[in-house]
């Protein structure tokens, strides 16, 4: 996804699979503790419908809409972990093999050793606050 899109603007755009079907409306945006790089949407599906995590590095922002490139029913299949908590690397790997994606390896200094999986999950605007 666009690296120069202020994740908070993705909050309350429409989201569309990959053939053009509405999902929902991007309700939170997630982002890497580390780097702050925005990696995962919530997106609610349906009227009284729930929360599906989405990847944002498949995903592309055109005409001011959120395009993901999987189908709806996969979208709404997707693992719920409630929103508006952190996200451990527990449920990203989950995340991460429900959409069929290759995990990212852990970013490493060089000559340091292998860190801990990446966590993940806190929400845009919120400084990686827990509550």
């Amino acid at each position: 996804m666009q690296t120069d899109v202020d994740p908070r603007s993705l909050i309350g755009r429409k989201a569309f699979d990959r053939n053009g079907v509405k999902i929902g409306t991007v309700d939170e945006v997630y982002l890497d503790d580390a780097t702050g790089t925005p990696e995962w949407a919530a997106v609610r599906t349906g009227f009284f419908g729930r929360d599906a995590f989405v990847p944002l590095e498949p995903s592309e922002l055109r005409d001011d809409v959120l395009r993901v490139p999987f189908d709806k029913a996969l979208v709404k299949d997707a693992p719920d972990f409630g929103v508006g908590r952190h996200l451990s690397p527990e449920q990203e790997l989950q995340l991460y093999h429900h959409y069929g994606l290759q995990v990212p390896p852990p970013e490493a200094e060089e000559g340091s050793p292998r860190p801990e999986p990446k966590d993940f999950g806190h929400l845009a605007g919120d400084n990686g606050r827990e509550e």
